[in-house]
C-alpha cells in the first residue's frame, strides 16, 4: 500500500478507482480495508477513493501510549488531504472514523462536497460504557481470545502487544472528547446523511435522530435488525442507500467541488449499480 508523509506520521493507505474523490475512514481497532470491505467495488466504479489507517491501527505506525485524541484524528485528516492535494473531497466515516469526519466538518465544511456518517453519536453515553467494556484488553484475552489474536495480527505492524495499549487509549479518548453542541452542527453545510442501526449499542436511534435535525442538511437512514457496523452487517442496503444519497445530492456535490478535469469527466456517482439494486423500504428508508 502506498504512504503518505502528514502531521508527523507515514500514513498507510489504499487507493483505487476513477471520478471524484472520496476518503472512507474506519472505526477503533480496524482498519480502512477491512471496515469497507464489501464497498470498495461498487465505490470505486463512481469515485476515486482513499481508504487510510488512522494512527496506531494497522499500517499507520504510532504509539498510542504517546497520545490518541480526535483532534489528532482530525489534524491527520486535514494533513493527509492536504498531502494528496484534495482541495475538496467527499468523506464516509463509521464510528471512531465518523467522529473524525463530524469534528473535521464543524471546522472546514467549505471542503467537503459530501458527508456519510456512520455509527456516531455527539452524547457521551452510552458510547463511553460500551467502549470501556468492549475495548477492555484484560476482559478480551479472558473471554474473547480469537479477537485478542486478530488484533495482535491486525495490528502487528505496530509491535508486539501494542493493541492493548490502543484500545485503552480509545476507551479514554471517547470519555473525554470535547462533546459537540447544536452551535458546532450548524456549521456543516454540505450535504450529510446519518445512518444508524436500530440496535446499535453504541448510538440510540433517537441520538441518531437529534443528530440530523441538528445538521442543517441531513438525511436520516434507520437501518432495521442491525448492530453497529452497518456497511459489513447489511452491505446491500448500505450499499442503496449510498448510491440513492450521492445521487440525489449530486448536483450540490458538484457546486461545492472546485470544479477541476477529475470532476467534470467523471460519470454520475452509482449510475451502474443502479441497474441492478433494489430500493429500501419500509419506515427505516432514507428520508
Amino acid at each position: 500500500m502506498p504512504t503518505v508523509e502528514a502531521n508527523g506520521l507515514l500514513i498507510d493507505y489504499h487507493t483505487e478507482g476513477a471520478g471524484p474523490p472520496l476518503v472512507l475512514l474506519h472505526g477503533a481497532t480496524s482498519s480502512g480495508k477491512e471496515d469497507f470491505l464489501a464497498q470498495l467495488p461498487a465505490f470505486k466504479r463512481a469515485f476515486r477513493l482513499y481508504v487510510p489507517d488512522a494512527r496506531g491501527h494497522a499500517g499507520t505506525i504510532c504509539d498510542a501510549r504517546r497520545g490518541f485524541s480526535t483532534e489528532m484524528l482530525v489534524a491527520d485528516l486535514a494533513a493527509f488531504v492536504d498531502a494528496l492535494g484534495l482541495p475538496t473531497f467527499h468523506v464516509l466515516g463509521f464510528s471512531m472514523g465518523a467522529m473524525t469526519a463530524l469534528q473535521f466538518a464543524v471546522r472546514h465544511s467549505e471542503r467537503l462536497r459530501t458527508l456519510l456518517l456512520v455509527g456516531c453519536d455527539t452524547q457521551r453515553e452510552p458510547r463511553t460504557a460500551v467502549s470501556r467494556r468492549l475495548m477492555d484488553p484484560v476482559r478480551i484475552e479472558r473471554e474473547d481470545p480469537a479477537w485478542a489474536a486478530e488484533l495482535e495480527h491486525r495490528h502487528a505492524r505496530q509491535g508486539a502487544g501494542a493493541w492493548r495499549d490502543l484500545l485503552a487509549a480509545i476507551a479514554a479518548d471517547v470519555a473525554m472528547q470535547p462533546l459537540l453542541e447544536p452551535k458546532d452542527l450548524r456549521r456543516v453545510t454540505c450535504p450529510t446523511l446519518v445512518v444508524v442501526g436500530d440496535r446499535d449499542p453504541f448510538v440510540p436511534v433517537f441520538h441518531a435522530e437529534q443528530l440530523y435535525r441538528q445538521l442543517p442538511e441531513s438525511q436520516l437512514f434507520v437501518v432495521p435488525g442491525c448492530e453497529h457496523n452497518v456497511a459489513a452487517l447489511r452491505p446491500a442496503l448500505f450499499a442503496e442507500a449510498c448510491r440513492l444519497f450521492y445521487r440525489g445530492t449530486e448536483r450540490v456535490a458538484r457546486q461545492r467541488a472546485r470544479v477541476g478535469p477529475e470532476v467534470a469527466a467523471s460519470p454520475s456517482p452509482f449510475s451502474v449499480e443502479q441497474r441492478t439494486m433494489t430500493r429500501p423500504g419500509g419506515p427505516s428508508e432514507a428520508e
